[in-house]
């Protein structure tokens, strides 16, 4: 599905990523995982086009994604939901949702896509009136992946959705993303912290200052002692 090849992207003559490699296949969910400054926002904003490769390729069901804008990759089938939690303030929850089917159709009915994305965040319904500025923290990541799953993607790029959460907030996350899984979306995540990967990950990259130092299952990666060293030398991310 999505294929990312020896990709090297430069951000003010400075070099980010280095020669990295991604594959997540139909139906997986992957996590990238390093610290903070370590890549992975690169690497997302790269798939999504906001970030121009220098080498490298970009492949999304066969076809390359470098020469395409962000609207156009979108249009393919690739929703993205940034760390920010970017949602409208001045828009209702349900306006937030709905946009994307405004903007965009495909073979699905607008009322499916908006109701898959209920579905993922039952809880959002209670708040379907109030506006996006209203919501909190968890509120605002859960709109923001729902907003991202009404595009009707093929596959779903999620960057740091854990990020600065409450621990009480983080399960209904992670039941969230099992639940897009179980809708046959394919789920790629960005996390900073090892602990917060889900256990259904079927594969695990782990980034050190651009490059990809790790490609397997989460167990396998806990068992290399110089990837161990890595991940759990990650800080804990801090509650809000």
């Amino acid at each position: 599905m999505l294929a990312v090849h020896e990709l090297i992207v430069d951000i003010e003559g400075s070099r980010v990523l280095r020669g990295v490699s991604i594959e997540v296949k139909e139906g997986e969910l992957v996590c990238l995982v390093g610290r903070n400054g370590a890549g992975k926002t690169t690497a997302f904003r790269s798939i999504m086009g906001f970030r121009k490769a220098v080498s490298g390729s970009i492949i999304f069901q066969g076809r390359s994604l470098l020469s395409l804008r962000p609207f156009q990759i979108a249009r393919m089938g690739i929703g993205f939901a940034p760390e920010e939690s970017e949602v409208f303030g001045e828009l209702t929850v349900a306006e937030n949702i709905a946009m994307p089917t405004w903007t965009h159709a495909n073979e699905r009915t607008a009322a499916d896509r908006i109701n898959e994305a209920y579905n993922v965040f039952p809880n959002l319904r209670r708040y379907e009136g109030r506006s996006g500025q209203a919501l909190s923290g968890g509120e605002r990541k859960m709109l923001s992946i729902a907003r991202a799953l009404a595009l009707g993607p093929k596959l779903l790029l999620l960057d740091e959705p854990t990020e600065g959460l409450s621990p009480v907030i983080i399960p209904s996350i992670i039941e969230g993303l099992s639940n897009i899984r179980a809708f046959g979306h394919a789920v790629f995540i960005a996390e900073s912290n090892i602990h917060h990967v889900p256990d259904f990950a079927d594969r695990l990259y782990v980034i050190e200052r651009g490059e990809i130092i790790f490609a397997g299952r989460p167990d396998e990666a806990r068992r290399d002692p110089a990837v161990a060293r890595v991940i759990e030398g990650i800080s804990p991310v801090p509650a809000s």
